[in-house]
């Protein structure tokens, strides 16, 4: 992949109209890519809207921008997988990590209390010193976007770190990897809206990117992506690095470290 100039493909599906109009969302996916393979990227995430477990979508929108802004390379947190045995004991351990990180334990018991009533597209952005949503996105959220990681590169850390190649993974380490490599991000929470998909994660840059392989019971299809952020001087400049500055994840053993 040349990355002197790249293009943002960005895919969103819905059931009964567009997201806008209250449809139900169903699938949304990100990519770089150069001219060469923008049809291969493209058919990538159609295969992904048009089969996902959510339904079937009559809303379909892919768009393609070219990428100008200079683009940051990033080595990928380190991953540690942790096997629990029920949902409770994922989100205690949820907890746990989340503390760990520095997220104060009230604020994390108010963050519980609200999400469910938090139904939104992207992420919200919760305040580790007063437990507030502070993104004022509503039901849209703070999408995360311009961001990947080649294939060939990664097919090379998953080879030495003996992880299987999963592309689920893959996007989930990406975007967590870009959300914690911002200053201001203290941690990020997250199991996806997927009904047949139970595993989340939550992930710091001290802690690296902790999976949980329960952390919601199979068929139920709310999610859950949370940024606990340090107290933000600009609002505007964080959400503009979440959705607009292009990342690159790299893997370069010489600069990898591992979390225990």
């Amino acid at each position: 992949m040349d990355p002197s100039r790249l293009y943002s493909v960005r895919m969103r599906a819905s059931e009964n109209e567009s997201h806008e109009n209250g449809g139900k969302h169903i699938s949304g996916g990100e990519l770089l890519s150069t001219y060469s393979d923008l049809r291969i990227s493209v058919n990538t995430l159609l295969e992904k809207a048009l089969n996902h477990s959510r339904g079937k979508p009559d809303f379909l929108q892919i768009q393609c921008e070219i990428v100008n802004q200079p683009i940051k390379i990033v080595n990928p947190l380190t991953v540690h997988t942790n096997e629990v045995t029920t949902v409770e004991e994922g989100h205690e351990l949820v907890r746990n990590l989340l503390e760990k990180t520095g997220v104060p334990k009230a604020i994390i018991e108010k963050a519980y209390q609200q999400i469910p009533e938090y139904s939104v597209r992207g992420a919200i952005l919760i305040d580790i010193h007063t437990g507030e949503r502070v993104d004022q996105r509503l039901d849209k959220g703070v999408r995360v976007s311009k961001m990947d990681w080649q294939t060939r590169n990664f097919k090379k850390w998953a080879t030495s770190k003996a992880v299987p190649y999963n592309p689920r993974l893959k996007e989930a380490l990406i975007l967590a990897t870009k959300v914690c490599n911002h200053k201001s991000t203290i941690a990020e929470l997250c199991w996806s809206d997927d009904p047949d998909y139970i595993t989340g994660y939550v992930a710091s840059k001290n802690i690296g990117y902790q999976r949980i392989t329960q952390l919601k019971h199979y068929g139920n299809e709310s999610g859950c992506r949370i940024f606990f952020v340090d107290t933000l001087s600009d609002l505007h400049t964080y959400i503009s690095y979440l959705e607009e500055q292009p990342i690159l994840v790299q893997w370069e053993e010489d600069h990898d470290t591992r979390v225990d």
